[in-house]
């Protein structure tokens, strides 16, 4: 906000939305903080580009003005996005009672004792649709990969192998003599198979 003795402005700069072939707004606010009636005067460097709605006016003490400014759909896009148009805002001590047809050019003229204050506002260009960012996957926080079903298949088949072979172990120490358990129990450890265990099975 840009803050002067007569009149209270926001923004300071007029942002527009820019996309070619299409009109953009902004609006500014003006606030007159004394106990004067105040007259504005808007100008700009680029009169043909903007239109400025009202570009003249009457500011009462204690109440607010909001100005519309639009810019005419542009045909090409400056290769920065830089603009170096620029605007002018105006403000004097009307005579009470003073309205917007009462104001005249000669009021903002610098003349002896009179006091016109002047703020400069520049224009800024903003993209209508700016593209959102994608965020990136960090390897910190991935988890890590879940074992697929046929590796879940071969883990349960092998620890039913497992219980299979400690049953079986368990019970033909029961039934068979200590000396034949113990041969078959190396026998299998060397082979890995049951058929030695089904050998012994007939044997004894």
């Amino acid at each position: 906000m840009s803050t002067g003795d007569l009149l209270n402005i926001h923004p300071i700069e007029l942002k527009f939305p820019f996309e070619l072939k299409k009109q953009s707004s902004c609006s500014m606010q003006l606030t007159n903080k004394s106990d004067k009636y105040v007259a504005f005067k808007v100008k700009t460097t680029n009169p043909r580009k903007y239109c400025v709605r009202p570009n003249t006016g009457i500011v009462m003490p204690g109440s607010t003005c909001s100005v519309t400014v639009t810019m005419q759909a542009q045909k090409e896009a400056p290769s920065d996005m830089q603009c170096k148009d620029k605007f002018l805002l105006q403000s004097v001590v009307a005579p009470d009672g003073t309205t917007t047809k009462g104001i005249t050019s000669e009021m903002f003229n610098k003349e002896g004792d009179k006091v016109v204050e002047e703020f400069k506002l520049r224009v800024v260009y903003i993209p209508a649709n700016p593209p959102s960012p994608v965020p990136e996957e960090s390897d910190e926080g991935s988890s890590p990969p879940r074992p697929s079903v046929l590796e879940n298949g071969n883990q349960d088949s092998s620890l039913l192998d497992a219980v299979s072979i400690s049953f079986f172990l368990s019970s033909f120490e029961i039934f068979f003599p200590r000396f034949a358990f113990s041969v078959c129990k190396c026998a299998y450890l060397f082979s890995g198979s049951y058929d030695i265990f089904n050998l012994f099975v007939v044997v004894f």
